[in-house]
């Protein structure tokens, strides 16, 4: 039906393979004057004057000429299509091409961006839009822009943020490049639901819609590709509602390589994913390393562990007790992690963790390091007195390292809780200033 009302409007329909259609005067023939959706009056701003527009399009845009034009026209079709008032924002970072011209002639508002970025431009887009559900998509008509009654349809239904997922759709043939489809995003995807329990299948599409004012809300600040990470983790850590509907994906029609670059770009989402779960960055690996570290100690410490042909000996007892100290760090790291990101809004309050935290005081940890400092103590005295007993001549080390690695790794233990105690308090008497100055 969407298909048949295209046709209807008279504009020609677009071949992937036809180059011609992109010329710039094939594309002023099949495009409207501004329309009374997008040409209301002007606020002193500048922007479009109407506070009361039910959706805007916002597409980043850079260099994009050959494309941009057959996308406006879509998205307008598709707002009076749905019986909407609404607008097409062009959020332009900087084209030199004849985009910002093609796109304000096809009845856009163009927004310039002058800080480069993916996420830089959408959120200049993103501000500057006056609809109550605002839909962002790229300019380079790889997404339908005819088919987008759906997202709408589901943030209007109550959602605040709708995610188009290109796998439960259609990914036309050289839509998607090979690494992208069947490593990069299944599993980036696949770590943003483990790390942040959100059901989305395709963390990475461009082709979204969300309630303008919920997304304000939650202070995106990326500038790069990992804005499209951002988006759902934050939403996802603030409570968000979010849904997701199936999206067809076609090969770009920009006729020049994407800005996108597979390892700089993933290795940006994979990074800003890591650095907002601190559990999954720090606190479970540093307990498995702890926990294991400290079985495998307690055993070595007093005999040889035979696996099969594999036996474990004091070699592997100065392993074990690197990763008891290793995972001991990690912990820590984890705590100040949540604490400085609560503190600087980037991760949202946790009330059991401050609940937990708060049980957790100076002299209590100091005691723990004490009774730390006691154990390697009496372990150093120990290997001395074996050594004495010897005349402080050779020593089997067989014997003497079972002594020595346990007191090294306690007494490492117990200087790092003490900084790590001192470091806490510091995090505390911030947070406290900072609650006394609001």
């Amino acid at each position: 039906m969407m298909r048949d009302c295209w046709r209807a409007t008279g504009i020609p329909k677009r071949s992937q393979t036809d180059d011609e259609h992109y010329k710039l005067d094939t594309i002023k023939q099949a495009l409207p004057m501004p329309n009374p959706m997008t040409s209301q009056s002007k606020s002193p701003d500048g922007l479009n004057g109407s506070e009361g527009l039910d959706v805007s399009v916002v597409m980043p845009c850079l260099n994009e000429e050959r494309t941009v034009g057959v996308c406006i026209e879509k998205a307008l079709s598709s707002i009076r299509l749905m019986g909407l008032q609404g607008e097409v924002v062009i959020a332009d970072n900087g084209s030199t091409d004849r985009s910002v011209a093609i796109a304000e002639h096809g009845g856009a508002r163009v927004v310039h961006q002058p800080i480069k970025g993916y996420g830089a431009a959408l959120m200049a887009g993103i501000r500057a839009s006056r609809g109550r559900v605002v839909v962002m998509g790229d300019a380079d008509d790889s997404y339908d822009w005819t088919a987008i009654a759906s997202i709408v349809s589901a943030v209007q239904n109550g959602n605040d943020l709708v995610m188009g997922n290109r796998f439960m759709g259609t990914i036309k043939p050289g839509a998607m490049p090979f690494l992208h489809r069947y490593l990069g995003n299944p599993v980036l995807s696949f770590l943003g639901r483990l790390f942040f329990r959100v059901p989305i299948g395709d963390f990475h599409c461009g082709l979204r819609g969300f309630s303008r004012q919920a997304i304000l809300g939650i202070g995106l600040q990326t500038t790069g590709m990992e804005f499209a990470s951002e988006m759902v983790v934050k939403a996802s850590l603030r409570g968000l509602k979010i849904a997701e509907v199936p999206v067809v994906l076609a090969p770009d029609g920009r006729g020049r390589p994407p800005h996108l670059r597979t390892w700089r770009d993933g290795w940006r989402h994979l990074k800003f994913l890591l650095l907002y779960s601190p559990r999954w960055l720090f606190l479970l690996p540093g307990l498995t390393l702890f926990v294991l570290g400290l079985m495998a100690m307690t055993l070595l410490s007093q005999t040889v562990l035979v696996l099969g042909k594999l036996g474990l000996d004091i070699h592997s007892l100065a392993y074990a007790g690197a990763a008891v100290i290793l995972g001991a760090q990690m912990v820590v790291f984890a705590v100040f992690t949540k604490i400085v990101g609560q503190q600087a809004g980037w991760l949202p309050q946790d009330d059991r963790f401050e609940r937990v935290l708060s049980r957790i005081s100076l002299e209590a940890m100091l005691i723990v390091a004490l009774a730390l400092f006691v154990i390697g103590a009496g372990l150093t005295v120990a290997a001395i007195s074996t050594w004495s007993s010897g005349d402080f001549g050779g020593l089997d080390p067989r014997v003497t390292m079972r002594q020595v690695i346990p007191a090294v790794t306690a007494l490492a233990l117990s200087g790092e809780i003490v900084l790590a105690a001192f470091f806490l308090e510091v995090l505390r008497v911030a947070k406290d200033k900072h609650e006394t100055a609001e």
